[in-house]
């Protein structure tokens, strides 16, 4: 049976796959390429979170009238993220590999942190108190995920 968790970290491991082809191409020196499949993520990421904090995150908030826990934070390194990744896109767009590659770099410790925390912690807890819901949220998650 689907859960949460496992449904939300396969989504993680699809984000992780797209900033790995755009590390690949900086790498290769094609920033044509590197601009393409790091707005892929881009996309992928934002959709992630805009799925998270529409749906998930306040269906959880409204379950267990916990709304200054776990998703305050991953609201707040959400926003961290969308800053990092921004600065990111502007730095290949300009050229300058050198910025994106460091900024990359803490984007990616930043990411990995983060999904941790959710994997390990916050998806479970979702799975645990949204149980009946279950179907109907998992549907949602998919129709929001694969919007165009």
């Amino acid at each position: 049976m689907t859960t949460i968790r496992s449904y939300m970290t396969d989504d993680h491991r699809h984000c992780d796959d797209l900033f790995a082809e755009a590390e690949q191409a900086v790498g290769k020196g094609n920033l044509d390429l590197a601009q393409a499949t790091f707005g892929h993520f881009h996309s992928a990421v934002l959709a992630h979170f805009n799925t998270e904090e529409t749906t998930l995150f306040p269906t959880f908030e409204a379950k267990t009238g916990m709304t200054m826990g776990p998703t305050q934070v991953m609201r707040m390194e959400h926003g961290q993220m969308r800053a990092l990744m921004e600065e990111a896109a502007d730095a290949l767009k300009a050229g300058k590999t050198e910025d994106y590659l460091g900024l990359a770099d803490t984007l990616l410790i930043m990411v990995q942190q983060h999904n941790m925390k959710e994997e390990n912690m916050l998806y479970p807890m979702c799975d645990q108190h949204l149980s009946a819901e279950l179907p109907a949220i998992l549907e949602r998650l998919e129709t929001e995920l694969h919007e165009e």
